[in-house]
């Protein structure tokens, strides 16, 4: 389950499916990985075709899934739960 989100405009997509601050475009690929993310058990719950599932480098330890182009979630996972969930270009 996602507990918290360090990016507030990604925290407002997830609550009220709209956000001004990220383009349109990429609302329904943030929801679909969004909503996997909040049903996951195992941060490998994650790797799913087309979601370029990923551990990154680093502590906290922390992963990321594809969106698009250089646009990535990233996100720690603790006891289930996702926490820090954040929205940008990483790669």
């Amino acid at each position: 389950m996602i507990k918290t989100f360090r990016n507030r405009a990604l925290s407002d997509l997830w609550a009220t499916e709209r956000s001004a601050k990220i383009d349109v475009r990429f609302h329904e690929r943030i929801l679909i990985r969004l909503d996997a993310l909040d049903q996951a058990v195992l941060p490998e719950d994650l790797n799913i075709s087309g979601f370029d599932f990923h551990a990154l480098r680093g502590k906290p330890k922390r992963y990321s899934v594809h969106v698009n182009g250089p646009w990535c979630i990233t996100f720690e996972f603790e006891n289930g739960d996702a926490f820090r969930v954040d929205f940008g270009q990483y790669h």
